[in-house]
């Protein structure tokens, strides 16, 4: 892999702009590279050979010595092609400029094009490295408060006696008592004095068997005064209404095992996420001082000078080449996370902080590649077995249709982007895709198997069982998806019901991006539930041997239609409202709510239309769609898109974009408002089309609406990955337990 590409894929994408802009640096040498070919095509050297004039000529300068440069030898002034200063001066501090010392050289514009430029790029990467470092720097001692308070609290639940010297003549040894409420990997004294013993020599440590310590320095309990422990947030259903009713918790500190165990947890993840954080910097600095000596090396190349030892020297004397802090501080919560977290056992603190890379698994190809051309086969044999025995214009068609077809527009389903996963366990697009294809080909078999014993006389009078096959298919689904065992990513399994567990008790939990992103993707399969909930009433209220049920003209089963197809969207409101008043209380929270509300209302007009007709229901179902449908394609395009900016560098799109080819957002805003349109179908009673039963036909509508919420996902994510509209930072933002009184005061 040419360096160009491994610069660009080991970016943080988040700090991309920050980094050397390597390409631009690149051309302007491919600028100079053609300058001084047209020159020597245009003025070639006659019979001496290309540089060997230049090269005789250095047979006859002066010896510099064995030992470097010798004094007065006019090498370094002949040789010396830049110098490199720190400029002076009041907001200069910090800045770099580079003088090429020959202007006078033919073509030399393009040498300070690139110089000026290798400045201004350096001089933002040592810039943004500098900021950076000292925010970790800040957010490390933060991070030190918070440890000391968690080592007294641990001290105060466990009740650990110490002994200082003022009080070290007067005490009796500690009780024994303290070996039976040490827990393992907290506060076994005898094995963190192991660790301890470098920090202090003030203070002993009595480790319950009569043994004093020396140089053990426990933290001071008196902490505990000054902080105020916060380990409860609005996170929870619980917390979430003791927020709502304003019951406060207690004003007086418990310091129970139950608040030592939270706080152990917050600051865990957030020394995790802290580790990150240094670990990114790192990558930061390493590839940009890499991307600085490549890019000066080729610069020698190409010119046939030297200057990149001199500028090289430059950048390993700054800051962002000299500067250790980084290492120092991954160095400490290393060691500080073993002890702490991990019980002192090296290999599991680490593989907690550097999770194992994931392994790209061949099989994982292998079986995509056969489960696609599978499906390709089914669908191929499920035409011919439609053809060849006339099944669309066979008897009992209708019922057909009517009763088992709706069940196969549940796998349409739109696979939704994977957040917040552990390293190393996140789903590739390789793993979506061979999930969606294996679906794929138990669906179609499922279809194809159901098709053929319905058509074959000999299997004709096994009715109950060929009624059966969809039910089967949902129960495989269905135990799929809730398998207990580590079969099929158990890990992504875990994730997404948790996240649908978030939707349905929305608003008791806090709103994060995967639940926001889920509860979007449900909105788009209301015909999948409705589905499932004729699947319900077939399966349970109806006679599935004869086929035959009364679902449409049950009035409950009526008002469950409707309520089926509120609900994704109910949901979202209710995200939208918390959001609104116990999270960021921003109103675009509150105007997207109402947005929902407006679909609600336009949803259940369409409903009652295809319940009840009648002229006034048609209008009501247009109207309210019409609006519906212009709020909500305004809401794509321009807030969760972020398109339409009319003074961006890109017209009518956005600063910043991901695909190069800017036709592609163009074609996507029109694709996504002739897909809002869709539910002109119903209102303007388009029942069935040539070839297609109407059930097919409304399967089909539903298809298009996955097709829609697919575009839309990945201009959402591109928004939200580059411009951060959802306020979702790159590092999680993760509460600390303990909430210093001084500083609050202060």
């Amino acid at each position: 892999m040419k360096f160009g590409k491994e610069f660009v894929s080991q970016m943080v994408p988040e700090w991309q702009e920050a980094y050397m802009d390597y390409n631009s640096l690149k051309a302007i040498l491919k600028d100079i590279l053609l300058f001084r070919q047209q020159q020597n095509e245009s003025a070639p050297m006659a019979s001496t050979p290309k540089g060997s004039l230049k090269r005789r000529l250095t047979l006859y300068r002066a010896f510099s010595g064995l030992n470097g440069q010798q004094r007065g030898s006019p090498r370094k002034s002949e040789d010396e092609v830049i110098l490199v200063r720190a400029e002076e001066g009041e907001g200069s501090e910090g800045l770099y400029q580079t003088m090429f010392l020959k202007p006078s050289e033919q073509g030399t514009e393009r040498d300070l094009e690139f110089f000026k430029k290798l400045d201004f790029e350096f001089n933002k990467v040592n810039n943004f490295y500098k900021k950076m470092v000292k925010e970790v720097v800040e957010e490390a001692e933060e991070l030190s408060k918070q440890m000391n308070a968690l080592i007294a609290l641990r001290i105060k639940v466990d009740k650990v006696g110490f002994r200082n010297h003022a009080s070290i003549r007067n005490e009796t040894s500690i009780s024994s008592s303290m070996k039976h409420h040490a827990r393992p990997g907290h506060s076994h004294v005898h094995m963190d004095v192991i660790h301890e013993v470098e920090m202090s020599n003030e203070m002993n440590l009595d480790n319950g068997s009569g043994n004093y310590v020396e140089g053990f320095k426990p933290a001071s309990i008196e902490i505990l005064d000054h902080v105020k422990i916060n380990v409860t947030t609005p996170e929870t259903p619980i917390s979430t209404l003791k927020g709502l009713l304003l019951l406060s918790s207690k004003s007086d500190q418990s310091f129970s095992n139950k608040e030592l165990r939270k706080a152990e947890k917050q600051i865990s993840i957030a020394l995790k996420e802290f580790y990150h954080k240094l670990r990114l910097l790192k990558s930061y600095s390493f590839i940009n001082l890499l991307a600085f000596s490549k890019i000066m090396k080729k610069y020698d190349k190409v010119s046939s000078r030297n200057a990149s030892k001199d500028y090289l020297k430059m950048v390993d004397s700054s800051y962002v080449g000299s500067s250790d802090e980084v290492n120092r501080l991954m160095e400490r919560v290393e060691h500080a996370f073993i002890k702490h977290f991990a019980n002192g056992n090296h290999r599991k603190g680490m593989n907690t902080l550097r999770p194992a890379a994931k392994r790209e698994r061949h099989r994982i190809t292998f079986l995509l590649g056969l489960f696609t051309g599978c499906s390709i086969a089914l669908i191929v044999a499920l035409i011919i077995l439609i053809h060849a025995r006339n099944i669309l214009y066979s008897e009992g068609r209708t019922r057909y249709m009517e009763n088992i077809f709706p069940l196969y527009r549940r796998f349409k389903i739109n696979y939704p982007f994977i957040f917040g996963f552990k390293e190393g366990t996140e789903l590739g697009y390789r793993e979506v895709f061979l999930l969606s294809s294996g679906l794929a080909v138990l669906s179609l078999a499922a279809v194809l198997s159901n098709l053929d014993m319905e058509m074959d006389q000999r299997t004709k009078s096994f009715s109950a069982f060929t009624e059966l096959v969809p039910l089967g298919l949902v129960i495989v689904l269905l135990l799929i998806t809730f398998c207990p065992f580590n079969i099929i990513y158990k890990s992504s399994q875990f994730f997404l019901i948790q996240c649908a567990f978030h939707c349905l008790c929305a608003p008791l939990y806090k709103v994060n991006l995967p639940d926001n992103f889920l509860a979007d993707q449900l909105t788009s399969q209301v015909q999948a539930f409705r589905s499932l909930e004729f699947y319900v009433c077939y399966y349970f209220w109806g006679n599935f041997k004869t086929r035959s049920n009364k679902c449409l003209e049950s009035d409950i089963y009526k008002t469950f239609y409707l309520i089926v197809a509120i609900i994704p969207f109910w949901i979202r409101c209710l995200q939208c409202l918390r959001r609104l008043l116990l999270e960021e209380r921003n109103i675009m929270h509150g105007l997207n709510g109402l947005k929902y509300i407006s679909t609600i209302a336009a949803l259940a007009m369409r409903t009652t239309y295809e319940l009840h007709k009648g002229m006034v229901w048609k209008i009501l179902a247009a109207a309210s769609s019409g609006v519906a449908t212009i709020v909500n394609t305004y809401w794509d395009i321009v807030i969760d898109w972020g398109l339409l900016r009319r003074n961006s560098r890109n017209p009518w799109l956005r600063d910043k974009l991901s695909v190069p080819n800017k036709s592609v957002y163009f074609v996507a805003m029109v694709m996504n408002v002739i897909l809002r349109l869709a539910w002109m179908q119903s209102v303007l009673g388009i029942r069935e089309a040539p070839f297609l039963h109407r059930t097919a036909l409304t399967a089909l509508v539903a298809c298009l609406e996955i097709l829609r919420r697919g575009i839309w996902n990945f201009f959402r994510l591109e928004n939200e990955h580059l411009n951060n509209v959802g306020k979702y930072r790159a590092f999680k933002s993760v509460p600390l337990p303990f909430n210093y009184q001084d500083d609050e005061e202060e």
